[in-house]
């Protein structure tokens, strides 16, 4: 098509143990296909904002699906989030029209290798408790229970940190220390 060889800024949600997954693989497969990113339906939404805006939003909505993601799958307290610029054959833009499941969301037609991968955020050590709290009852949040989505809210407020993603093999080997007995 007329579009195609354009880059697109996709942010993919994942947890620490994706996360290890993708730096041992060399490539992240986002879980589900889904990916998100300024979408057409998200300028609409938030007609006037610039890119900049437009891009934390997609972010945004990146860290509340990997929040999703430590729910369903009991991973550490951490929000991942790998920002990824794609060629645009790699990321169906038209499934901006999975609109309802979310105004940034996209589905990525294969693996995102991880030289693709621009920068990857996630929580620091100080959010693990909300974190932890807003995991357990983000569902109770999404059926518009007020306490659940004040929870919810608390870790949303946290901005993730960010990180080139050469620091990562270093940081996770970090991590994974503080797993362990720390011997002091």
């Amino acid at each position: 098509g007329p579009r195609s060889g354009f880059a697109v800024r996709v942010y993919l949600p994942a947890t620490l143990p994706l996360l290890r997954h993708a730096l041992a693989d060399g490539h992240c497969r986002p879980v589900g296909g889904i990916g998100f990113a300024v979408t057409p339906g998200l300028r609409v939404e938030y007609d006037g904002a610039d890119d900049e805006d437009l891009e934390y939003l997609a972010l945004h909505d990146a860290a509340l699906a990997s929040l999703r993601l430590i729910a369903t799958s009991g991973a550490d307290p951490v929000r991942v989030v790998l920002a990824a610029d794609t060629s645009g054959e790699a990321v169906d833009l038209a499934v901006a029209e999975l609109a309802d499941l979310d105004r940034a969301a996209v589905r990525l037609t294969g693996a995102v290798p991880w030289s693709a991968v621009a920068a990857v955020h996630l929580d620091g050590g100080d959010a693990a408790d909300a974190v932890t709290a807003a995991a357990a009852v983000i569902d109770a949040a999404d059926l518009d229970d007020p306490d659940a989505a004040v929870t919810v809210g608390n870790a949303e407020d946290i901005e993730l940190a960010w990180y080139a993603p050469s620091e990562i093999s270093y940081l996770l080997s970090e991590l994974g220390r503080e797993d362990g007995p720390d011997g002091g």
